[in-house]
């Protein structure tokens, strides 16, 4: 079973940046693509953004131009870049991992509150 740790989550003001991160273990991260998907309270989870193991992104519309997804040169971990920061941002965000047969693994989730 893959672990994935987040972290880089907080508090900030509308307009700002923060930076996640998830760290996969194992060697199996490389071989996968990994995302960012977001839970706002009283909605249902969504897609943020996902990068495969050859570096192909793919980003929700509703963060295109201010969001961007990254992954280490390891490949085991996966950056999101949060600029231009809205209160709609505000969400508990999770990194997800799927393995080419279509397994998902899922992190704890780290909480992100944009304050207006």
């Amino acid at each position: 079973q893959v672990q994935l740790v987040e972290s880089g989550g907080g508090l900030v003001q509308a307009g700002g940046s923060l930076r996640l991160s998830c760290a996969a273990s194992g060697s199996i991260a490389s071989r996968s693509t990994m995302g960012w998907y977001r839970q706002a309270p009283g909605k249902q989870r969504e897609f943020v953004a996902a990068i495969t193991s050859d570096g192909m992104t793919n980003t929700a519309n509703s963060v295109k131009g201010r969001f961007t997804i990254s992954r280490g040169n390891a490949k085991n971990t996966v950056y999101l870049q949060m600029n231009s920061l809205k209160p709609e941002d505000t969400a508990v965000y999770y990194c997800k991992l799927t393995r080419r047969d279509g397994f998902p693994s899922w992190g704890q989730g780290t909480q992100v509150t944009v304050s207006s």
